[in-house]
């Protein structure tokens, strides 16, 4: 019991203000709305009403089934423990509890990509009716790839794509072909003897690095 009300607590959102920053006059029912959130963006679809519908990973349904306690704002601490848990559920919440208290980007997608918009009606039902648990994956299926969907009708992630661009330049540099050929002459070395499957194996992987570079 002490430790369900300690990860209630560490999970658990901060009082929220009385009276919302944002201008609800600004949003439409469909639009695409961004917010900072950790080290990514997060993204979600305005459904009017002060209500936005958003995939967002949460660690608190393996936690605990009290609905109350789940509907409350997701805090990053529960977000991030969702994303390696790969726990997470497409849940409407208000603007606010969204926004986490970031400035939010409107449609800003749409200078982005080569698929118009879909109408904001349509946009919003496709957003209503994928509400639920899903299958999460930071790289192949996250709150980009919903909303894109959602409005664009396809489910691809800018983010996503330029995450594993920056990490393909850094793994397959000729820096790390270097690094590779030298960590495994280290491990000759140290080991004291030079095997012809080390030494192949060390070789292969520098060349392929170097040639993937």
């Amino acid at each position: 019991m002490f430790l369900y009300q300690l990860l209630s607590l560490f999970f658990s959102a901060s009082k929220k203000e009385e009276q919302s920053k944002y201008d609800l006059s600004l949003y439409r029912r469909g639009d695409l709305l961004e917010v900072p959130r950790t080290l990514f963006t997060h993204f979600g679809i305005y459904l009017g009403d002060n209500r936005v519908a958003h995939l967002i990973p949460d660690i608190l349904p393996v936690i605990t089934q009290d609905k109350s306690i789940i509907s409350t704002m997701v805090t990053n601490n529960r977000l991030l423990m969702g994303v390696i848990a790969k726990v997470a559920s497409v849940r409407v919440d208000t603007l606010e509890d969204f926004a986490y208290g970031s400035t939010i980007l409107i449609n800003h997608m749409d200078r982005v990509c080569s698929q118009p918009p879909l109408d904001g009606d349509e946009v919003a039902r496709r957003a209503e009716k994928l509400q639920g648990s899903v299958t999460y994956s930071l790289l192949w299926y996250n709150c980009e790839h919903y909303v894109m969907y959602c409005r664009y009708g396809m489910a691809i992630s800018y983010q996503t794509y330029q995450f594993c661009t920056n990490v393909r330049k850094i793994v397959f540099s000729r820096i790390s072909a270097y690094l590779t050929a030298l960590f495994g002459a280290c491990i000759m070395l140290y080991v004291g003897c030079v095997t012809p499957l080390m030494l192949f194996s060390t070789l292969v992987i520098s060349f392929t690095i170097w040639m993937a570079a």
